[in-house]
């Protein structure tokens, strides 16, 4: 690990520069060159966003004392902006087929998910209340301008307004929980905050539950989740695997470091939170999932119980604890992506389908494509040795230690009953008869499943670099 040291302000926030001057560049160019640079435009924003992703990794680590300690350069922001990256480079390349065929190639996409990920990186190094604020501003608005981008389909304008108006909501209870943090503390960086609220307090404690309410809407956790199954299902595709993955981890992110690096103190307090948000999560995740018909709502209630997972590991408040988060969302971007690129890739001529009943058969039309995508729902069912079920190994051991027995208990217990729905898309494909075929696989759409697929598969052969490095990530945050 690096030594910490004083960074300049510039250097501090170098890769959130990246991306806003390189989606205002793309802006311009489309701007005066039209749609003709819509194919030019995904291209270089995967290049801009691969560049920002190796200026973070290069970074040294600094104090929180950028931008008048607002911005914190550590292990744990490192790891999860460059996650936060990956997802959104690859879903920018598993969009590219669908972008030519149903959004008829724009160039703003791109651009959009650039100003998004700028968000996102904001809010993971984010170390007071205002720098979480704009960096969850910055990437929420992008959100919904993505939920709504197929304006002339009607499902697609409906989730938006749902998601801006939910959204509008989750983000005034937040900004009314930092309020109250900063009545009662005197103060919004993160350090002064868990200097002042050692004693904790009634007030107190309702800053904390607002604040936490605006966060699990962000990670769609119950009871904050009701937006996410129609969002999911209404807007495109693409956009639906982008809020399944990279804004995934930078909520998780900034959830673990305002809990972890504001309020140690009170640990109690926000773990009794957490103990509920993450047992409602779960348990709904698992069973509100088994009557969907549509594979986009499926998906929408399995990353909701998956978040619930996550949690589990930041209920313990322990080192190891964080360390299974991290663990459990490298992972979970993995298995989301190779998931959501299969979705993609049910295409019937120019019709997209989302039925879970059009992958009947898929066994015997696309062997390949069937078996990865029966490993990803068996990953993540958490059915060993594939990498899912380290990832829940790693939370639940965390919280056995912490002493939350019932929890990890509970949490198992949800897994299982979670393995019925994604069984039964398994049993679709390969003991239903065919009714139809899906067209070739784009190029991207294999890699993608493929890189993922041999992922979840290989994981146990040499996990250690991953769990290293997620240890060394939660380190730095105690």
């Amino acid at each position: 690990m690096n030594a910490p040291a004083q960074l300049s302000a510039f250097t501090a926030i170098a890769p959130e520069l990246i991306l806003a001057v390189g989606a205002m560049a793309l802006l311009m160019l489309g701007a005066f060159r039209g749609e003709r640079v819509a194919n030019v435009a995904d291209t270089a924003a995967i290049v801009i966003l691969i560049a920002a992703g190796v200026v973070v990794a290069l970074m040294p680590d600094g104090k929180p004392a950028a931008l008048g300690g607002s911005f914190v350069i550590d292990d744990f922001a490192r790891f999860l902006k460059v996650l936060a990256i990956i997802g959104a480079a690859v879903t920018i390349l598993m969009s590219f087929d669908y972008t030519k065929r149903q959004m008829r190639a724009t160039f703003e996409y791109p651009v959009v998910i650039l100003l998004s990920v700028t968000g996102m990186l904001m809010l993971i190094s984010a170390a007071d209340l205002i720098a979480l604020y704009l960096g969850l501003e910055l990437m929420s608005l992008s959100l919904y301008v993505l939920a709504s981008f197929q304006r002339d389909q009607v499902r697609a304008s409906e989730a938006g307004l749902k998601y801006f108006v939910l959204g509008a909501l989750s983000s005034g209870m937040l900004l009314y929980g930092a309020s109250l943090i900063y009545g009662f503390t005197g103060t919004v960086n993160f350090a002064g905050i868990a200097a002042e609220a050692r004693q904790g307090g009634i007030g107190l404690v309702f800053g904390l539950v607002f604040l936490f309410a605006g966060l699990c809407f962000k990670i769609s956790a119950v009871p904050f989740h009701m937006w996410t199954p129609d969002v999911y299902e209404g807007a495109p595709t693409p956009v639906s695997a982008f809020f399944a993955a990279a804004p995934k981890v930078a909520a998780i992110a900034v959830f673990v470091r305002a809990a972890v690096g504001a309020f140690p103190g009170i640990t109690v307090e926000w773990q009794q939170i957490l103990v509920f948000v993450s047992i409602a999560s779960m348990v709904l995740g698992a069973f509100a999932a088994i009557g969907q018909r549509n594979i986009k709502r499926l998906m929408a209630y399995s990353s909701i119980g998956h978040m619930g997972y996550a949690l589990v590991g930041l209920a313990a408040g322990t080192p190891e604890g964080v360390q299974g988060v991290i663990v459990y969302m490298a992972i979970y971007v993995a298995m989301t992506l190779g998931t959501w690129a299969c979705i993609l890739a049910m295409r019937r001529g120019n019709l997209m389908v989302e039925e879970i009943a059009d992958l009947k058969g898929l066994a015997r039309t696309k062997p390949a494509m069937a078996f990865f995508l029966a490993m990803l729902l068996f990953s993540m069912a958490g059915v060993p040795p594939l990498a899912g079920f380290f990832a829940k190994f790693y939370v639940f051991l965390a919280a056995i230690k912490a002493g939350l027995y019932t929890l990890a208990v509970i949490g198992v217990l949800a897994s299982v009953v979670g393995c019925y729905y994604y069984l039964m898309i398994v049993k679709v494909m390969y003991f239903d008869e065919p009714e139809g075929e899906f067209e070739v696989l784009p190029l991207e759409l294999n890699a993608v499943l493929g890189v993922t697929g041999v992922f979840v598969l290989l994981f146990f052969v040499y996990p250690s670099p991953l769990v290293d490095a997620a240890a060394v990530a939660a380190k730095s945050l105690f």
